[in-house]
């Protein structure tokens, strides 16, 4: 495979000379040495052509892109983005478009003002931040109010608002958040302020979103379409034959990686090139776990709350049950004391009721006592 990038790129040396060359130089081995086996075997692997170069490398794809040394580069690949013809008038500082410590996981940031005004923040981002649109955001306002104040200074008396031109924000991602993967077959999205009315206004702020890794899914196994998809092929793409795909098609794109295999062969540059790139991967790395463990900590905090909630709730029921017990001892206390009444009361009946039994009983001896006496006295006159 190493052979087969050659044919196109013949600067690309074999393992075995990069080596030689590394292990001559006590500085180069010494850095060399201190990767590990798999950063090792990874910067060969580039280097050698058994791999692409990892084109979205900082240093790699700010010379690639450098609007000062290649514009139409650039242009052509704004062009296709914003769907319109671009031409670059100058690179802007981007010192201040990032608030402060906000930085950590975008590699290249390059800010440029288009012929039309119009400024473009292009950004690549080796892990993708949490709440990308918010962040973007607040970076688009932050240019928009820079070239506001540009611009008012340049015209003073003679600013109008319709000076002010569009601020596009363009990030790349090469992996993106978990948010992007809820469209598995949408790579490029476009943003843009409307009314739910109808009613037209320039609202200035646009956003594009391009997450590479659902690109590199989508084009799995395809070829490739268009001059867009070309651009997002080298930007993802490290498999030889993909690479070769790609330059055979779209031939520019070969004396772009002409460039980067330029920069290959003077090893002490490309090792500190590399070096750079782990540095970044694991201030990015160290960004992400504190990102996860904020996350964490506010889904405790989450759970704290609602356990809070329902130690409250159970705090409140059990204080309306004791009071519930409450009424319900004094109700049975009453509902005791009436049944010791009744129980009273049937016993007062059933003395009453036995002494009336008694009493109808003497009221039938004295009958059957006095219906005796009058048969005796009739059975007298009749002897008489």
């Amino acid at each position: 495979m190493t052979n087969y990038l050659q044919q196109y790129f013949p600067m690309i040396r074999t393992k075995e000379d990069i080596l030689t060359e590394i292990e001559s130089k006590r500085k180069l081995s010494g850095r060399f040495y201190s990767w590990s086996v798999a950063q090792r075997e990874e910067f060969l692997n580039f280097c050698a052509g058994v791999k692409g170069v990892k084109v979205l490398y900082d240093s790699f794809s700010k010379e690639i892109l450098n609007p000062e040394k290649a514009p139409e580069r650039l242009e052509d690949l704004l062009s296709l983005l914003l769907k319109k013809n671009v031409r670059i008038l100058c690179a802007l500082p981007n010192d201040s478009t990032r608030i402060a410590d906000e930085n950590t996981l975008v590699v290249t940031d390059i800010v440029v003002e288009l012929e039309d005004g119009s400024i473009a923040n292009v950004e690549v981002q080796k892990i993708g931040y949490k709440f990308p649109g918010e962040r973007s955001a607040c970076y688009s306002a932050d240019m928009l109010l820079r070239q506001y104040k540009r611009v008012r200074d340049a015209k003073k008396k003679g600013f109008s608002y319709e000076d002010i031109k569009s601020v596009y924000t363009i990030v790349f991602f090469e992996k993106s958040a978990a948010s992007f993967h809820l469209f598995p077959d949408t790579y490029v999205h476009y943003f843009e302020q409307c009314s739910d009315s109808g009613l037209q206004l320039e609202l200035l702020q646009k956003y594009i979103f391009i997450p590479l890794d659902i690109f590199k899914k989508n084009r799995y196994n395809k070829t490739i379409q268009n001059r867009l998809e070309a651009w997002l092929t080298f930007f993802s793409e490290d498999n030889p034959e993909q690479i070769v795909e790609l330059i055979e098609a779209y031939p520019e794109f070969k004396f772009i990686y002409e460039d980067i295999y330029r920069i290959c062969c003077n090893m002490e540059e490309v090792m500190g090139i590399f070096s750079e790139e782990l540095r970044i991967l694991d201030r990015n790395t160290v960004q992400l776990m504190i990102d996860e463990m904020q996350d964490e900590v506010n889904a405790l905090n989450v759970e704290r709350d609602a356990l809070s909630v329902e130690r409250d709730t159970l705090s409140a029921e059990r204080d309306t049950l004791s009071a519930e017990r409450d009424t319900l001892s004094a109700e049975r206390d009453t509902l005791s004391m009436a049944c010791d009444t009744l129980r009273a009361e049937l016993g007062r009946l059933n003395q009453l009721n036995r002494k009336l039994a008694e009493l109808g009983r003497t009221e039938d001896i004295m009958k059957a006592a006095s219906d005796a006496a009058c048969r005796e006295k009739l059975y007298d006159e009749f002897l008489i």
